[in-house]
């Protein structure tokens, strides 16, 4: 009786996993609803472990970052797929809200994107949902969340991006023409305006947070699915969007625009009152820019 219990859990096991496979030879990406996810991520027997995002691709969704999330997502997977480690012991698979509403409902989930680990035996802990808004969701970030959760280590392999090669072979034509057609003037090399702004724009870019956007791949900002509302700002103090980077780019413009202004200009005014007014804007933007960044 028992060996022949063992023989039904072992076919079905078989059966399950080939099923799999089968989806993954076609896609990368398992396409999942309501009852597959049931059968083979919740039910018995399983010696296999799903990642899982949960998202919202329709249109009529308006989720921006999802399809950024899905992106991402759908590289890591091809490189899974791809590579020589590939094997049944892991597989990635997807569910979208318009094809598997009670799997949200199930899991009391009320935003997406949302990436989750199912392992082989049990129910996922806590540790098995992806910190998207501390980690961001990067194919790189996902695949070391994943050798955490799985032990599987996936090598991301992105398509070549021939638009940077691109712009960059642009900017040295154009730098080099510009040379070339000054080339018996060069003066401007020694302009100390030109250095300041060009220093000025690296100062922007680095205090903004860009490096930081650059590593992690946020999203540019978050539209919550269930009322629609946009959010430009990160709740949390440990991550950001990069609409915020962009916020305080321009902040920092203005305000360094503005020291430039009063420094340059303040000692040409001769009327007291003007030369006053002018000091008092000069203590209002030392006010705001303490009050913002402290």
């Amino acid at each position: 009786m028992l060996k022949s219990h063992n023989l039904i859990f072992q076919s079905l096991l078989d059966s399950r996993v080939k099923q799999l496979m089968d989806w993954n030879q076609r896609k990368p990406v398992i396409r999942l609803n309501g009852d597959k996810y049931r059968t083979y991520l919740r039910a018995s027997p399983r010696n296999y472990s799903v990642i899982l995002m949960l998202t919202a691709l329709a249109p009529h969704r308006q989720c921006t970052i999802c399809r950024e999330a899905n992106n991402e997502y759908t590289i890591l997977a091809n490189s899974w797929r791809y590579s020589q480690q590939y094997s049944n012991k892991v597989f990635f698979a997807m569910v979208d809200f318009d094809e598997g509403p009670d799997v949200f409902n199930a899991l009391r989930l009320n935003s997406a994107p949302m990436f989750m680990h199912f392992p082989p035996k049990g129910k996922p802990k806590k540790a098995d949902t992806y910190d998207i808004q501390r980690m961001g969701f990067s194919a790189e970030q996902l695949a070391k969340w994943v050798a955490e959760r799985t032990d599987v280590h996936v090598r991301v392999f992105r398509p070549p991006n021939y638009m940077g090669a691109v712009i960059m072979g642009l900017l040295v034509v154009l730098i080099g023409g510009l040379l070339y057609v000054r080339r018996k003037n060069l003066e401007f090399l020694y302009n100390k305006t030109y250095w300041a702004i060009g220093c000025l724009f690296i100062v922007f870019a680095m205090t903004s947070g860009q490096m930081w956007n650059h590593i992690r791949g946020p999203p540019y900002a978050h539209r919550n699915p269930q009322t629609g509302q946009v959010s430009y700002i990160h709740g949390s103090s440990q991550a950001q969007f990069v609409a915020e980077t962009h916020i305080v780019i321009v902040l920092n413009a203005l305000y360094v625009a503005g020291m430039i202004l009063l420094n340059e200009k303040a000692f040409e005014v001769k009327e007291i009152g003007k030369r006053r007014c002018m000091y008092q804007c000069l203590f209002v933007c030392l006010f705001f820019q303490y009050f913002v960044f402290s």
